[in-house]
């Protein structure tokens, strides 16, 4: 019998053989690599196709939306952890034990009555049902703490997904600034609006299924949580500030009263105020709006409310949210002296030595346009014809600038164009151009009556944020609320520094400015904002207002108003008060816009340590009345035609224009609206005409004011 033959590996063999080990070893090795690769790019997207095989319920995990908070750390906004209530019908079913005991607590605890929850579990073979929503945690805790307990043992198939509700913890305070929050997490107007990008985050998920044993497992995503803003808002401002304007409100019951306080050194915004106010937790309610209703009784206005439309309601509620400190615009009055006389001092026009006569009016293009004192104040100096706020004076001013220099001044004061406030509501660069005159279309009559704040429309926050630049050295910067963006740990993502526009005035301006402004209060019509120890300046405007049904003045009717700083020597605030009609015997004496400073003053400076550093009683200085100017002594306006001539008298030699303006007609140079130009308003005073947005910008701003 042979033997078998032994069977040898050849050298030969063994290296092939070594060589596929080696391979393999390789390919194993790449592809242990690959599904590691795998696994951590593109995990989660296989994992929910593997879930997609099996019976599985995919629940959203809400992102907490970020918080607003005040320079001081206050909460003005946040979103609070509410609760809802899930069931699991299919694992409810699984023992009676389970069904009786989870019925008989969700009644206890959650008023779910038996009915309701036999409806639930009908369907079977649900991992998800969503029983009660808005639950606090106080609820949760109660119910919780009762399964934990051996009463509880066979509660099955109940748990509690989390949600957020927004919340403003001080109500209407604050609240155009901080705007509102409806369904889906879009935030509808002032900081709400404006950063909702960054407030919002991003949703999670959960994935609950039955593996292969039919045992319940969920997998979790974490959602990633918004931003938080820390503005410039200091809440015991904005606080001082409501309580004043409500006591005024009291007294005066006005048609509207803003106010807005910044610092002057860099333009943060401290408070922002508008008389109308909503509750941001319940923006959509039309108590806000009851108000635009005078005429109607509580019951009438309730039966009105269950008939208004979508529209009407809508058109309502965007009066209460719309901003007047951004969104309106009305003619400044003499408070525009201010940027006048800045531009003429700055570009060497005056000295700040030179006299001017005052007879009471002045005679430009065939117009006879009046001083607030009809009998002329004789001969002033600078000083005196601003204390006193003096037409002639500053018609004569703005003849001696030029149509060139005042609009160039009128320009990099920031008139006419937007400032760049961070939050929503300022109308468009187009719309507001439209509002002011520019260079080539300042005829004589219209540079005259804008060198005293007539005929161009502004908003308050133009205004005030070109004050500032007067009084800080001459520095013009961006008008700003959000000071930084952080996360939920306190880290910065963004820093928001004062951002420096340009340059209005020098120094040496800015001081005589300052004390000019001082003249205004210890010397004019700015006296009863004085209050002892402190050294306070700025302007006055009394402008009476124009019925735009007509064109015509609307008698009896101001808008008042009064901007301040202190001290004024080194400003620290800037305090810039509107009051409108208010509801007083004689309105234009009433001295509303000078007395709400003078009430928000005496609370606000103890409040910043802003110190006393003058000597002067209130009781010592001069009182000068608020004057209104009234531009023709009959109170007409001006037609096309009459404004034409304004036009014309500018192309013509000064001896042709005696004769030959009462008959030019043409297109009327209309760039703020038909009440712009000069005669038309008819006053403009120390606080002067038609502040009510005779251009057509208070009812204009479609492109800013109303939250849709």
């Amino acid at each position: 019998m042979m033997k078998k033959k032994r069977k040898v590996f050849l050298r030969r063999m063994r290296r092939q053989l070594l060589i596929e080990i080696i391979l393999l070893s390789v390919l194993f090795a790449v592809l242990i690599a690959k599904l590691v690769q795998i696994n951590l790019s593109k995990g989660s997207q296989y994992e929910k196709q593997v879930l997609s095989q099996k019976n599985y319920e995919s629940i959203t995990v809400p992102y907490r939306r970020g918080d607003i908070l005040d320079c001081n750390g206050t909460v003005l906004a946040t979103s609070n952890k509410i609760y809802s209530l899930v069931i699991e019908p299919k694992n409810i079913l699984k023992k009676e034990s389970f069904r009786v005991a989870t019925t008989e607590a969700l009644g206890k605890f959650f008023d779910v009555s038996r009915e309701d929850m036999d409806r639930y579990l009908e369907d079977s073979n649900s991992l998800y049902k969503v029983v009660k929503k808005h639950l606090t945690y106080d609820q949760v805790k109660a119910f919780e703490e009762y399964r934990e307990s051996g009463d509880g043992d066979d509660v099955t198939g109940v748990w509690f997904e989390e949600g957020y509700s927004r919340v403003y913890p001080y109500g209407d305070l604050g609240c155009h600034v901080l705007g509102f929050v409806v369904s889906g997490n879009e935030g509808i107007g002032g900081l709400e609006g404006s950063y909702n990008e960054e407030l919002n985050g991003t949703d999670g998920r959960t994935y609950a299924f039955l593996n292969d044993s039919y045992n319940l497992e969920r997998s979790t995503e974490r959602p990633t949580n918004g931003y938080t803003l820390v503005t410039t808002i200091d809440t015991e401002v904005q606080k001082i500030v409501q309580q004043n304007c409500e006591e005024l409100q009291k007294k005066m019951n006005p048609k509207n009263i803003s106010v807005l306080v910044m610092r002057p050194k860099n333009c943060e915004i401290l408070a922002l105020y508008n008389l109308h106010q909503f509750d941001p937790n319940d923006a959509y309610s039309l108590d806000s709006t009851r108000y635009q209703f005078p005429e109607m009784t509580d019951e009438e206005f309730k039966a009105y409310e269950d008939k208004m439309t979508d529209d009407q309601r809508l058109d309502a509620l965007n009066e209460v949210w719309r901003n007047f400190v951004l969104s309106d615009t009305f003619e400044p009055g003499s408070t525009f002296k201010t940027f006048t006389l800045a531009g003429a001092l700055e570009d060497n026009i005056l000295t700040g030595d030179e006299t001017f006569y005052c007879d009471g009016h002045q005679k430009v293009a065939d117009w006879d346009i009046y001083c607030s004192d009809h009998d002329g104040h004789g001969t002033v100096d600078i000083a005196t014809a601003f204390a006193y706020s003096c037409n002639d004076s500053f018609m004569q001013i703005g003849a001696l600038m030029g149509r060139t220099v005042f609009a160039k001044y009128q320009k990099l004061f920031g008139f006419g164009q937007r400032t760049g406030i961070d939050i929503y509501g300022e109308m468009s660069n187009e719309s507001l151009s439209s509002l002011i005159y520019s260079e080539e279309r300042l005829n004589e009559v219209e540079l005259a009556t804008s060198a005293f704040g007539q005929s161009q429309s502004v908003t308050m926050i133009q205004l005030a944020t070109a004050f500032c630049s007067v009084i800080n050295g001459g520095y013009y910067y961006q008008p700003h609320i959000v000071k930084r963006i952080i996360d939920e740990d306190g880290n910065v993502i963004k820093n928001y520094g004062d951002t420096l526009v340009r340059r209005t005035v020098s120094e040496s301006t800015s001081n005589t400015m300052r004390q000019m402004l001082q003249s205004v209060v210890e010397h004019g019509t700015g006296w009863r904002t004085a209050i002892e120890g402190y050294t306070i300046g700025g302007k006055t405007g009394t402008a009476e207002k124009i019925d735009m049904k007509t064109g015509k003045r609307a008698d009896g009717k101001f808008i008042l108003s009064f901007i301040g700083a202190a001290p004024i020597e080194d400003p620290e605030v800037v305090i810039y008060c509107v009051v409108d009609e208010p509801d007083v015997p004689q309105q234009d004496m009433s001295g509303a816009g000078t007395t709400l400073f003078q009430m928000i003053a005496s609370d606000l400076f103890p409040y910043m340590n802003i110190y006393r550093t003058n000597d002067l009683d209130p009781a010592d200085v001069e009182k000068v009345d608020d004057p209104v100017d009234t531009i023709l002594p009959n109170g007409e306006t001006m037609d096309e035609e009459d404004e034409k001539k304004g036009d014309d008298a500018e192309d013509q030699d000064s001896e042709d224009r005696e004769g030959s303006e009462e008959d030019d007609s043409g297109e009327n140079d209309d760039s703020g609206g038909d009440e712009d130009s000069g005669g038309d308003e008819e006053s403009g005073g120390d606080e002067d005409s038609g502040g009510e947005d005779d251009s057509g910008g208070d009812e204009e701003d479609d492109s800013g004011g109303d939250a849709e």
